[in-house]
């Protein structure tokens, strides 16, 4: 046998090298963490001096157990095909201009929740042959009853309709409906509407949301279809109409034509004119004596000779301008205040735009109630405050002072919440807006604009009260002819205002979607808040027709409080109305009661029928409520407090209201 040869005999018998424990150990991996490719480098020397390592003979590295990682081998699709171009950001950025883009189309609503819930409800009932069932009696029974009307109808005049409207419901309400064959569409109509309430609730299986959702949907689709959105299906249009020789269409059409222009070059509705911020609205006189980049403190100019010792701040919701609280001089709350012998001040909140998009939650507490609760007892120091706040601003001032009783902060007075929440688990019709469909989707419009913008805000107010403030709206100004008048309430409406994206973002998950505040994890500095802290009184103001923080909402005050006392009102109107509810106001009442410490809970339903009635305004009654826990009377404090850096600045309404 030859060397050769031998040697290579020998080369085959010779076992394998051992691989060193550091190579073949393979590190641990928690779950869902990335692990990031090893790199390749040449061994480097120990010391300072060592100069730079030398390339290594293949007899070397035959002789030197390795030790480095091996680099991956590059997939034979990836020499084809290349490296991905499409990454996670790319393709979350192309989600986001796709979503943003049908945002503004469909006015900030998901059309996949609907969708969700349409197709949970049509599953469900196609497998529930008893409600199908159930549905079918209904049909026919409402359609003999309807014939069974027309017949009676035709032989007795005096006939009762077969279904009369709800209370709310004013669109058939005009004598002309009760002539044929025009009652006749209104009862089909209203028949219709009733069965299709049956059919979307009750089925098996469906959820909850769900079913509010399709219920919901389906009756704004109905409302379409009404007869009285239809000039030849409304008898008083048709009276109009021939009475005018179709002068009120062409009216309308002029209306029509003008509101589009408005639109367009945003200039409000017809008449706002007549209500100008500073000279019509917002007139109580004041001084500006602080600003920041976030809002306005204004100070009221006394109207008394001496005035309640502890001063009342009012917080306003930022999602429209302050002067809800301060309409005309008939009506501003503020006034009222002070001329009842209030010290007065107000947050006026600027209106945000595509550079405020960072502001958050904490911005709005910590440069707006804490920064003005600082400028109210610099100048008027050594006194508590009576903190108030409105809707937004409610719940605000309540996370405020549920931060300041944790920390032993007791510069509250007491607390006045009014249409304000502190738990969202019941926030009426607005939560079928609400969920992680719906939140995504407004935080990717917002992500691409920087904020919410006015028109996409008041959208959604808009449908959860489309009968009064779209169709009703839209026979009387487009096919009657007829403006409805401008008042004060409704220009502050249109004055909108537009929502930060990450506050926005931030209220939305934080509280309407997680419910944090009620169940103690929203977090102020990093350490969780509760109401259950705050040891001021409370009270609390709901109103009865309110679709945006329903009474029952607010009335869960009583499970979160656990101070003294907390005084519950409940007073006639809506959101807005019922709150702007001066003294001599027509039709106005309220209900009012106190719940002290060691009280048992009365449930809302019980509360509100052994409560009494009183007649009026529940203003008196608060201000009333004010001054017991008010000091005595002094001369009232000067304007500004210029040594302590809130010199005041302008008169009031300020600039920031102004800004559109």
């Amino acid at each position: 046998m030859t060397e050769r040869a031998t040697t290579a005999r020998r080369a085959r018998q010779r076992p394998a090298t051992a691989e060193p424990k550091e190579r073949r150990a393979r590190p641990s991996r928690q779950p869902g963490a990335r692990e990031a490719l090893p790199t390749r480098t040449e061994p480097s020397a120990a010391g300072s001096g060592a100069s730079p390592a030398r390339r290594l003979t293949a007899g070397e590295r035959e002789k030197t157990p390795e030790t480095e990682p091996r680099r991956r081998p590059r997939r034979w699709s990836d020499s084809v095909l290349g490296r991905s171009v499409i990454g996670p950001e790319v393709s979350r950025n192309v989600d986001r201009t796709m979503h943003a883009a049908l945002a503004r189309a469909t006015h900030g609503i998901s059309p996949a929740v609907p969708a969700t819930a349409y197709m949970d409800w049509l599953v469900h009932l196609a497998v529930s042959p008893g409600k199908q069932a159930r549905l079918a009696e209904k049909a026919l029974r409402k359609l003999a009853r309807l014939n069974l009307y027309a017949a009676q109808r035709a032989v007795d005049p005096e006939t009762p309709p077969c279904i009369e409207p709800l209370s709310q419901d004013r669109r058939f309400s005009d004598p002309a409906w009760e002539q044929p064959p025009f009652d006749f569409l209104y009862q089909s109509f209203l028949l219709t509407q009733q069965w299709w309430a049956n059919a979307t609730t009750g089925v098996p299986g469906v959820e909850r949301k769900n079913e509010d959702i399709v219920s919901f949907m389906t009756r704004q689709i109905l409302d379409v279809f009404a007869p009285s959105n239809f000039p030849l299906t409304n008898p008083e249009i048709l009276e109009a109409t021939r009475r005018e020789g179709g002068a009120n269409l062409f009216r309308g059409w002029l209306h029509f034509l003008d509101d589009c222009r408005r639109n367009l070059m945003d200039q409000g509705p017809a008449g706002i004119e007549s209500y100008q911020v500073g000279r019509d609205v917002a007139v109580t006189p004041g001084k500006v004596v602080h600003r920041n980049r976030l809002m306005e403190l204004i100070q009221y100019a006394p109207a008394t000779q001496r005035v309640h010792a502890e001063p009342v701040l009012i917080v306003p919701a930022w999602i429209m301008k302050y002067y809800i609280l301060d309409l005309s001089p008939h009506n501003s709350l503020v006034r009222y205040l002070v001329e009842q012998g209030h010290t007065v001040f107000a947050v006026s909140w600027k209106n945000p735009t595509e550079e405020a998009w960072n502001l958050g939650m904490e911005d709005y507490r910590r440069l707006g109630v804490m920064e003005a609760l600082d400028a109210v007892r610099a100048i008027v120091p050594e006194r508590k405050v009576h903190g108030v706040g409105y809707c937004l601003g409610g719940t605000l001032i309540a996370i405020a002072a549920a931060a300041m009783a944790r920390d032993g902060d007791d510069r509250f007075r007491s607390l006045t919440l009014l249409a304000a929440q502190t738990d969202f688990t019941e926030a009426g019709e607005l939560m079928l807006f609400i969920n992680e469909a719906q939140v995504t989707y407004l935080e990717d419009m917002m992500w691409s604009q920087g904020y919410l913008d006015t028109k996409q805000m008041a959208g959604a107010f808009q449908i959860l009260r489309s009968n009064d403030l779209v169709w009703s709206r839209m026979v009387h100004e487009y096919l009657l002819g007829k403006r409805q008048p401008m008042f004060d309430l409704m220009a502050w409406n249109a004055d909108q205002t537009r929502m930060p994206y990450r506050m926005h973002s931030e209220y939305l998950r934080k509280l309407f979607l997680d419910n944090d505040l009620a169940e103690g994890r929203y977090k102020v500095d990093g350490r969780a808040v509760t109401v259950s802290d705050i040891r001021a009184p409370i009270f609390a103001v709901s109103t009865e027709k309110d679709h945006i923080a329903p009474w029952r909402s607010v009335y869960k005050i009583h499970l979160l409080a656990d101070t003294d006392e907390v005084t519950f009102v409940l007073t006639s109107g809506g959101h807005n109305a019922g709150i702007v509810s001066e003294p001599g106001h027509r039709g106005r009442a309220y209900r009012m009661a106190t719940r002290y410490e060691g009280e048992t809970y009365v449930d809302p339903e019980t509360w509100r029928t052994e409560t009494p009635v009183y007649g009026g305004s529940w203003w008196p009654a608060w201000q009333a409520w004010l001054a017991e826990r008010s000091g005595g009377q002094v001369p009232p404090p000067a304007v500004g407090a210029p040594r302590e850096g809130y010199a005041p600045l302008c008169d009031a309404p300020g600039a920031y209201v102004l800004q559109t």
